[in-house]
């Protein structure tokens, strides 16, 4: 019975030092991240027309 009541308190500090070392972020870094997610799929985009054009010109 002992041992297990060991186990249990072990586990819930473990459960507790690795929630409580998690990085949240705060909401201007999850804007920053949001705004380089929409850039980076902007270029991406505009990369995609860019090799399509090309791709038409030489075609032609």
């Amino acid at each position: 019975m002992r041992k297990s009541l060991v186990m249990f308190m072990l586990t819930l500090a473990t459960i507790f030092i690795v929630v409580a070392c998690r990085e949240d972020k705060t909401a201007g870094e999850k804007i920053e991240d949001g705004i380089e997610e929409v850039g980076e799929g902007i270029e991406e985009g505009a990369e995609e027309v860019g090799d399509e054009v090309e791709d038409a010109v030489d075609d032609n």
